[in-house]
């Protein structure tokens, strides 16, 4: 069907340009140069509670270890910025998190999970791939998977780390989910793009716990991601009054990057807010029971965290909204109605927020 692997490599890009990635690139699987500084990371500590990271040793940094015959990634970019975002879109999310009484969640988390809409995509792909080449050894996966995503979508030319840590792009920023598809097929590979930070350190400055140690050194148990979405258990009081109304995840690094103003818009509807979580408050949110919870949250990559720390998280951005509106009446008395919670963790978040209310 194709005259050789360069054709083919040119039909997997259009291929999944027609499944809505914006971006499709090949890299190879050697990662070996990344596992010092993975193993460094771990032993500092700073990947948290997020054991996962751990358990599996260096095999991270080993795809072919994950899938034995993998000699190539196949990695795709898709934008995720509502298909309605206004130009302004990184002025009004500041403005949001300056507003006492809104919930803000990061923008890649309103719409549908990320994880099934790729993976669904990612899979029809290889299917292709598979169609034209018959036999086919491949794994799809998308944040779900011991593998480092990020160093392969660098090494890809798919864009750079950032000092966030975050995959930048010249022409789309950093609001993009990224997949890949391990193949045992001998693509021709792409080249890596150059880093194109130079002296700016804008998200450093930018994140609300000083969460970013230096350029591309990352404190995950400092981060507002980490906390609001990985943490299972307490929140470091220290830590709370920084978190501000920022109630799943922080897009303060990625505000602040000068790139994101290339962001690009999704081409698919699914990442476009759903139950209005682009403008609803903390009271509406801390109201939901759990069944109402997990109805609205189905589908949605927030349902995953449980309505006890969705409940934790909006007690943290209700207490810190007493910086500005300090004993409203609306605040404390949805507050009050849940000090009773039968979760300890809720009743001790709900006490705390009390508290910077005066009461």
């Amino acid at each position: 069907m194709f005259a050789d692997l360069h054709e083919l490599a040119r039909a997997i890009k259009a291929w999944g340009a027609e499944l809505g990635f914006a971006e499709v690139r090949i890299t190879d699987v050697d990662l070996s140069r990344h596992e010092a500084g993975l193993q460094a990371w771990l032993d500092a500590g700073h990947h948290g509670e997020m054991d996962y990271m751990a358990s599996h040793g260096m095999k991270r940094a080993r795809p072919a270890e994950l899938v034995p015959g993998t000699v190539r990634a196949i990695v795709a970019r898709m934008d995720y910025l509502p298909m309605d975002t206004d130009a302004d879109w990184r002025a009004k999310e500041r403005l949001r998190q300056q507003d006492p009484a809104a919930a803000v969640v990061s923008v890649y988390a309103r719409g549908r999970d990320y994880h099934k809409v790729l993976r669904n995509r990612l899979q029809a792909l290889a299917d292709k791939v598979k169609v034209a080449v018959g036999e086919l050894g491949f794994r799809v996966f998308t944040d779900s998977a011991p593998v480092m995503e990020l160093p392969l979508a660098e090494k890809s030319g798919l864009g750079w780390r950032g000092k966030h840590t975050l995959l930048l792009s010249r022409e789309a920023g950093s609001t993009f989910f990224i997949g890949e598809i391990l193949v045992d097929l001998a693509l021709p590979i792409d080249e890596p793009t150059g880093a194109h930070c130079g002296q700016c350190e804008a998200c450093i400055t930018a994140c609300p716990t000083g969460a970013i140690l230096g350029p591309g050194r990352l404190d995950a148990r400092r981060c507002i991601s980490y906390l609001t979405i990985e943490l299972k258990g307490s929140i470091p009081e220290d830590l709370r009054p920084l978190i501000g109304n920022r109630i799943y995840g922080c897009d303060d690094c990625q505000l602040a990057c000068p790139w994101n103003k290339f962001a690009q818009r999704a081409v698919l509807p699914d990442f476009d807010a759903r139950h209005g979580l682009g403008g609803a408050s903390l009271v509406e949110l801390f109201g939901w029971e759990e069944e109402e919870f997990k109805r609205r949250m189905e589908g949605s990559p927030i349902r995953r965290i449980g309505h006890e720390r969705w409940l934790r998280n909006l007690a943290v951005g209700m207490g810190n909204a007493a910086d500005a509106a300090r004993g409203d009446e609306g605040i404390v008395a949805a507050l009050r109605a849940r000090s009773e919670h039968p979760s300890a963790l809720v009743r001790e978040h709900v006490a705390w927020a009390l508290r910077r209310h005066g009461l």
